[in-house]
C-alpha cells in the first residue's frame, strides 16, 4: 500500500469514528446527565390554558396542574423544584421545540397519539380528558348533534380537537387559532358559535367567564402523556416514576383536586 492509499485509509477511518462519536452524543442528548450538567430541567408548558398552564397577569408566574407536574420532575431530578425552567408553547410549536433541544420535555395538554408517537415518547398516561363544547350560556348549541352546516367552531391549530370536530360535524366551518385564550375571545366576540378542546380545558374558561358553559359531555377520549425525544428512554422512565409514585402518595389526588375542584374518577 503506497502512502497516498494508507493516508486515505487513515482519514476513512478517523471520519467513522468522528460520525460514531456525534450519533452517540445526539442520542444522549437531553438525557438525564446533560440536564443535570446544565443544572435546571426546560419544560415545554402552555401560558395561555387556564388550571393546566397559564400566565396569571396579577404576578407575572406561570401556574397550573402541568407547572405543577414539571416541579414534581425537577425535584426528582435534582431534590429542588425550583431548578426549573419553563417556556411556552402552543400545540403548534411543541414538538419542534422539543426536536430541536430548545425543551427536555412537553408537559402541555398534549393528547397521546399513534401519528404523535412517530414524533415523541411519550410517559405513562398522567391526566385523562375528553373532547367537548364551549358556548355562550343560552346557545341552541348543547351538544355535538347540534353542530349543523354554517356552524361555527373554534380550535387550535395543531390540536387533535380540530381534526376531531371535522371528523365528527363534517358540515361545521372550522375556525383555528394559535392559541387557545385567541380562540376564547374570538367566542366571546362572537366570531364562532362555539369552542372545542378538552372538556378540563374548557372548564377552565368557563371559570374564567361564568357566560359561558360547557355542554354535551365529552365525545372522544383524550389521554394526557409527557412528551419525550425519541429515543429519550432515561428521561422517560423517571417521568413514569414520578407520575407513578404521586399516584401511590396521593400527592396526585391532592394535586388533582386542587385544580380541578374534585377528586379524579377511578
Amino acid at each position: 500500500m503506497n502512502a497516498f492509499k494508507r493516508l486515505a485509509v487513515i482519514i476513512t477511518a478517523v471520519l467513522l469514528v468522528m460520525t460514531v462519536l456525534a450519533a452517540c452524543g445526539k442520542s444522549e442528548a437531553g438525557g438525564i446527565k446533560d440536564i443535570k450538567k446544565r443544572g435546571k430541567f426546560v419544560a415545554g408548558v402552555k401560558y395561555d390554558t387556564f388550571l393546566f398552564g397559564f400566565k396569571n397577569p396579577s404576578n407575572g408566574q406561570v401556574e397550573g396542574f402541568d407547572v405543577d407536574m414539571a416541579k414534581a420532575i425537577s425535584k426528582k431530578i435534582f431534590g429542588d423544584e425550583n431548578k426549573l425552567e419553563l417556556k411556552e408553547v402552543t400545540s403548534k410549536t411543541r414538538i419542534p421545540m422539543l426536536q430541536n433541544g430548545e425543551i427536555d420535555a412537553i408537559i402541555a395538554t398534549m393528547t397521546i397519539t399513534d401519528e404523535r408517537k412517530q414524533q415523541v415518547d411519550f410517559s405513562d398516561v398522567y391526566f385523562k380528558a375528553g373532547q367537548s363544547l364551549l358556548v355562550k350560556k343560552g346557545s341552541p348549541i348543547q351538544s355535538i348533534a347540534d353542530i349543523k352546516k354554517g356552524t361555527k367552531v373554534l380550535g387550535a391549530k395543531g390540536s387533535t380537537s380540530v381534526n376531531n370536530i371535522r371528523e365528527k360535524a363534517p358540515d361545521a366551518t372550522v375556525l383555528e387559532f394559535d392559541n387557545y385564550q385567541d380562540a376564547f375571545a374570538a367566542l366571546k366576540a362572537g366570531q364562532g358559535d362555539a369552542l372545542t378542546t378538552d372538556n378540563a380545558i374548557l372548564f377552565g374558561m368557563a371559570k374564567q367567564d361564568p357566560n359561558f358553559a360547557v355542554v354535551g359531555g365529552i365525545f372522544t377520549d383524550e389521554p394526557y402523556g409527557i412528551a419525550v425525544k425519541k429515543g429519550n428512554t432515561e428521561l422517560q422512565k423517571l417521568i413514569n416514576d414520578v407520575i407513578k409514585s404521586m399516584q401511590e402518595s396521593g400527592e396526585y389526588d391532592t394535586l388533582y383536586e386542587h385544580w380541578m375542584g374534585e377528586k379524579p374518577s377511578k
